[in-house]
């Protein structure tokens, strides 16, 4: 596995991440994702979207505002409780969160450090003209409030029956102490979070299905199996919310980190929103002729951590006798481009047949068109960016209709009818 430093030296090279604000030198926790990390992003949710929603009969989605009632971070507990222990070191005057400290003592310096004390980590905003009291709003620190929120809603409109889920993809804010190690640890990052109600007395079979179902979604989609491993926390380190979390970890080149954390959530986040909005969020069951509130599990990932995940896995580095080859073995599916169509050489006697083939492609995939350079370069640099498979237009594709398909991974190549083209490259990438 590559060094964090060299992921980042890759996404700011080629267009994955950029710092934000660069110009004006950075601002810390926010991120711009650059032309291929965009997309790269989008099939990322895409592809959760896909196996979470679209590929289920007993899910459905949602698009909640970003700003909401201050009430309901109230009644979640996210105005009093939803902190961070934090300390300032007297000597080099940094602040950092107290699970960060080495020996009791500030870890950029070794100083010694103040007294801890709680810095909720909600943005604060305003809504009106008059900052006052009165106006306080939050930008959301998870989307998962604005499912319960709707639970009732959702429920009469969609008329199902339990188990059912209600799945979201958004931005969310935290004000973090200290963001850092790249994109794992935001100011700002998207969420992929599913609630998925359940009868109480199937919750602890429903969250240990959704910790697998979890996994399995992550090894689809190219993550290596041994490196991923489950943490069980233990009861005194829950969530006030939380009867049983877990925690899929990810082997980060800084160490065995969350990944994604799978929660039951047991009644709370229903029962609370009932009590200080007056509105009843029960379920009638038909089968037993009873009234109830669902329990709840929580599969909550981050795009960006998952992204980051995703790139660490992918790359790779092999000899070749032009030194090193860079490759990005992204599965098809999350690959930002999908295919590259390179003329052999920029002689306009080819290109008009090149940009048509790479015309034509585009009303199917993601395609780049590159004619810069000896062809080798530009297989390389296809390979750099996870490209699964390129397109050669070659002189003799203009009397014979044939172009050379070349595999990212294998490096074969394969000559192909032009008309054949497009089934033959979905028959290569696979459902997408």
């Amino acid at each position: 596995m590559p060094d964090l430093d060299t992921i980042v030296n890759l996404c700011k090279r080629r267009g994955f991440v950029f710092p934000s604000s660069e110009i004006y030198g950075g601002f810390g926790g926010f991120w711009d994702y650059g032309p291929l990390g965009a997309e790269l992003k989008r099939n990322i949710k895409d592809a959760w979207w896909r196996a979470t929603v679209q590929e289920r009969d007993d899910v459905v989605g949602l698009d909640a505002s970003i700003v909401m009632s201050p009430r309901i971070w109230e009644a979640s507990g996210h105005v009093a409780t939803f902190t961070d222990p934090l300390v300032d070191c007297r000597q080099c005057k940094r602040r950092s969160r107290t699970d960060e400290l080495k020996d009791a003592k500030c870890p950029y310096c070794g100083g010694v450090v103040g007294e801890a004390r709680n810095f909720n980590l909600m943005f604060k905003t305003f809504i009106g003209p008059v900052e006052e009291e009165a106006a306080v709003a939050y930008l959301r620190p998870e989307t998962a409030q604005a499912i319960f929120a709707n639970f009732k809603n959702v429920l009469n409109a969609s008329r199902r029956k339990l188990p059912f889920g209600i799945a979201q993809i958004g931005k969310a804010f935290r004000n973090e102490i200290t963001p850092g190690k790249f994109i794992f640890r935001d100011r700002e990052f998207d969420q992929m979070e599913l609630e998925y109600f359940v009868k109480p007395a199937e919750s602890r079979a429903a969250h240990e299905q959704w910790v697998q179902a979890r996994i399995d979604w992550y090894v689809r989609y190219g993550i290596r199996r041994e490196n991923l491993s489950l943490f069980h926390q233990p009861k005194e380190e829950l969530a006030h919310y939380s009867d049983a979390t877990t925690d899929i970890l990810y082997k980060f080149p800084f160490g065995d980190e969350e990944l994604e954390g799978i929660a039951n959530r047991t009644d709370f986040d229903l029962t609370e929103h009932a009590k200080h909005s007056g509105e009843e969020l029960t379920y009638f069951d038909d089968e037993t002729n009873e009234r109830y509130v669902p329990h709840v599990i929580e599969p909550s990932a981050g795009v960006d951590r998952s992204l980051l995940a995703f790139l660490l896995d992918a790359y790779d580095e092999e000899p070749d006798k032009d030194g090193t080859r860079v490759v990005l073995r992204l599965h098809p599916t999350l690959a930002p481009v999908k295919v590259a169509v390179l003329p052999l050489s920029k002689k306009d006697t080819l290109t008009p047949l090149a940009r048509s083939i790479a015309c034509a492609l585009r009303k199917q995939w993601s395609v780049q068109y590159d004619e810069t350079q000896a062809i080798g370069r530009r297989y390389r640099r296809q390979d750099e960016i996870g490209t699964p498979l390129c397109v050669t237009v070659d002189f003799d594709s203009l009397e014979d209709k044939r172009v050379t398909v070349r595999d990212r991974d294998s490096m074969t190549q394969e000559r192909v009818p032009i008309a054949d083209l497009v089934p033959i490259l979905r028959e290569k990438l696979g459902a997408l």
